[in-house]
């Protein structure tokens, strides 16, 4: 039989009161797996170190900080960016709750990009090193963590693509169509939310200056694609935003 690990949690901090903070957790089915067993889950639950509050600005890891710990977002927006040759901002991607944050170190054992919080957010740390001793003895949480590395280069290589190939009416058309799914996953709607970035933000991710971003705004609210109020977005015609993201629809 396997030895339970020992808790990592903060003194004080009980099996209990762990499971009131994960397994009960509204993310939980987005960044932990189905189908485990409560002797399961609760071995996952006492690998959690501790919940970490990062106010809007504040920074989570940097480039080149030690990599020890993934971190589930638990609330909250973020954004994640490398360094330009020149020291300029690259913004490589927005990450919401339910997602893993750091991954991009565990090759290397340092991180490459800085995550930095676009509100006020809160993260379940996950030591990696009992982590890693959990996924040799659980095949479903193995399964689980394969499939999200595998959503990340599907997402990094989507990034690719768009910033390729699109055309800068089909880059925004794809970053509100992605945005819609990513809430709709959370059970929030898919068709009116915040945008926790900025439109400059926006704009450095998709490789576009803040004035096409407004001049995109503009358009698809002129055709009837977007109602937009300060940073409040409704999706008035999904579909046609979806073939507009295809191709299937002129973006002239």
């Amino acid at each position: 039989m396997n030895q339970a690990l020992p808790s990592l949690t903060l003194p004080g901090a009980t099996l209990e009161h762990l499971r009131a903070r994960c397994a009960t957790c509204s993310m939980h089915q987005l960044c932990l797996p189905m189908g485990l067993d409560t002797a399961d889950m609760d071995r996952l639950d006492q690998i959690i170190g501790r919940r970490r509050k990062i106010v809007r600005g504040g920074t989570l890891f940097r480039i080149g900080d030690p990599f020890g710990s993934l971190y589930a977002i638990r609330l909250g927006h973020f954004k994640t960016y490398q360094l330009n040759p020149d020291g300029a901002e690259q913004i490589t991607g927005f990450q919401m709750a339910g997602e893993l944050l750091g991954m991009d170190a565990i090759s290397a054992d340092r991180h490459h990009c800085n995550a930095i919080a676009l509100e006020d957010s809160e993260v379940c740390e996950i030591p990696f090193a009992s982590l890693q001793q959990l996924l040799v003895d659980m095949p479903t949480l193995l399964r689980h963590f394969h499939r999200m590395m595998s959503q990340e280069i599907t997402r990094e290589q989507g990034v690719m693509l768009l910033l390729g190939n699109m055309q800068a009416t089909q880059r925004f058309a794809a970053f509100i169509v992605n945005l819609s799914s990513r809430y709709e996953a959370r059970g929030y709607s898919p068709y009116v939310f915040q945008l926790r970035m900025s439109r400059e933000e926006i704009g450095n991710y998709l490789g576009l200056t803040i004035e096409s971003i407004s001049r995109l705004l503009s358009k698809f609210k002129k055709e009837g694609l977007l109602r937009v109020s300060n940073r409040e977005i409704e999706l008035l015609n999904p579909a046609m935003l979806k073939a507009i993201t295809a191709g299937t629809q002129s973006c002239d």
